[in-house]
Order: structure tokens, then C-alpha cells, then sequence
């Protein structure tokens, strides 16, 4: 009786699980990709429903995606589509986001973060707070950018990051414009700077802070990035951390996020569209 009991426990469970539909939204550690955050969120959902992902007699599949790669050492809000709700993960792609990010003057890397090899250090003594806060001016509002080489950006179908690390030859992609809402300096302990920054879609904080090194005859790099919102959700309020990546939690993000949406106002979207970001979907059969 016990076991018929558990079974049915985890029927309902698996019911519920593939009923979900929506978006909302989950907290990304550092470390892990972003895919593979949601392949570990992916992994929980199924095993706490008991469904068997190899010759899965139920013949369902759970369908679940992000809505905008967030990099390994980065840290916050990751939005994620379930059901149907991966067919809405592209708007989240085109809305605005914002950023706390920690930037080190002096040193460059590869990847224009802390992860990377250091490839220039320069003095950066002369820099004052009010030379980055009038810098930051010439970033803000439509501007254009050069992608970074480390990016989920693809060539030929594969990633730039991974071409990269194989040590192929990699050009730059071409600027292409972006969108910067706001950009404020937080503080300044020289040499660490932290800015909040609100942009659109197709946006790399990486790589404005490395603009912003250049433009202060130095050199710069992110220390640490944490996106704070996407979209409606924030990073404080809506975003599960690891111990709510449960479906009964999820299931009640999915209804408080649902009207936080129907609330969005629509952004104007920039006339040029990103070719190479794209909303990750998994499906699992």
C-alpha cells in the first residue's frame, strides 16, 4: 500500500511537473555555464517527479530554456522558459537588463574578465573619479560595440568561446550598435571601480569595461558581474535560489510572475537584431 501510494505521490508530481508553463526566473551561482545551470534545474524537476529520462514510458517531454546567456563567472538573474513559456524567452533576449559590475583598472585579459590570461597591465595612478564619470557619459545611450572574442557569439556553428579555447584564429566581430539606458558609477577604491548598467539586448558589460580602459589611456577588466534584473524580474525579489528549484516552488513563481509580466511595458527595440543569440531550449525525451 505504501508503494502504490508513493507511486501515485510521484504520478501527481510528474503531472504537475509537465503542466508547468511560463516564465520565471532562477539565481545562477558562479562557476557553471548557464546551460548547464538549467541542465542541473532540468535534472532536480524530473527526479523529484520520479520520471525516468531514459525509456521514459511516459513519451513527454519537458521543455525548458533560458532566456539569455549569463557568462560562467558571472552570477544572477537567469530567466527561464518552461512549456510554453519557451516560445516567449526571445523577448526576454530583446529586453533590458541590469548590471552591477566590479571593473579592475591596469590589467587586461584575453577574456576581458578575471578568468582569463593577463595580456597587458598598465599604470592607472593618473585615473581620477571624475575622469571615469565623464568617461562614462561617451557610453551611454545608442552607441557601437565590438563583441568579445570569449562570447556565445557563433561562427560557422560553433561558439567563438570555443574556437577560442582550441587555439584557433578568431577576427573580431564588427561593432554593431547597442543600447545603454543608464550607466552610473557606484564606487571608486582605485584600482576597483563598480558601475550599474541598464541596457538592451546584444549588450557586453565585458566589453565596456574594456572600452572604458582604453578610453582612460589605460587598460581595464571585470572582476566580478551580476545581472540584477532582466526584463521585470530582479535578482531581490523573483529570482530561486538552489534550495526553490522545486516544483511546487516553481509553480508559484510561475503564477506571480505571469501578472508581473502582463504589467511589462514594451521597450522599443533597436532596428538591428543580433544574428548569433538565441534563447538555449532542452528538450528531454
Amino acid at each position: 500500500m505504501a508503494g502504490e501510494a508513493g507511486g501515485a505521490a510521484l504520478g501527481r508530481a510528474a503531472d504537475k511537473l509537465f503542466s508547468l508553463s511560463g516564465l520565471f526566473a532562477v539565481c545562477k551561482p558562479k562557476g557553471p555555464t548557464s546551460a548547464a545551470v538549467l541542465n542541473l534545474l532540468k535534472e532536480r524537476l524530473l527526479a523529484e517527479a520520479g520520471v525516468q529520462t531514459k525509456g521514459n514510458k511516459r513519451n513527454q517531454v519537458l521543455k525548458i530554456g533560458h532566456g539569455g546567456t549569463l557568462d560562467s563567472a558571472a552570477t544572477g538573474v537567469l530567466v527561464v522558459g518552461i512549456g510554453k513559456g519557451t516560445k516567449m524567452l526571445g523577448t526576454m533576449l530583446a529586453g533590458s537588463k541590469k548590471y552591477t559590475a566590479i571593473g579592475m583598472l591596469g590589467k587586461a585579459t584575453d577574456t576581458l574578465d578575471a578568468t582569463g590570461k593577463v595580456t597587458e597591465e598598465k599604470p592607472y595612478d593618473q585615473v581620477t573619479k571624475g575622469d571615469l564619470e565623464n568617461v562614462l557619459q561617451k557610453f551611454t545611450g545608442d552607441i557601437m560595440q565590438v563583441p568579445p572574442l570569449y562570447s556565445a557569439l557563433k561562427k560557422d556553428g560553433e561558439r567563438l568561446s570555443t574556437l577560442m579555447k582550441r587555439g584557433e584564429a578568431v577576427e573580431a566581430k564588427p561593432a554593431r550598435p547597442v543600447r545603454v539606458y543608464s550607466l552610473s558609477l557606484q564606487q571608486f577604491q582605485p584600482p576597483l571601480f563598480t558601475l550599474d548598467v541598464e541596457c538592451g539586448g546584444g549588450f557586453y558589460v565585458r566589453s565596456l569595461v574594456n572600452d572604458i580602459g582604453k578610453e582612460l589611456s589605460t587598460c581595464a577588466s571585470v572582476q566580478e558581474l551580476t545581472r540584477t534584473k532582466q526584463g521585470p524580474f530582479t535578482l531581490e525579489e523573483h529570482a530561486l535560489h538552489e534550495d526553490k528549484w522545486t516544483i511546487d516552488d516553481i509553480a508559484q513563481s510561475l503564477e506571480h510572475c505571469t501578472a508581473l509580466l502582463l504589467g511589462q511595458p514594451a521597450r522599443k527595440k533597436l532596428k538591428t537584431e543580433h544574428p548569433g543569440e538565441t534563447a538555449v531550449i532542452c528538450e528531454d525525451k
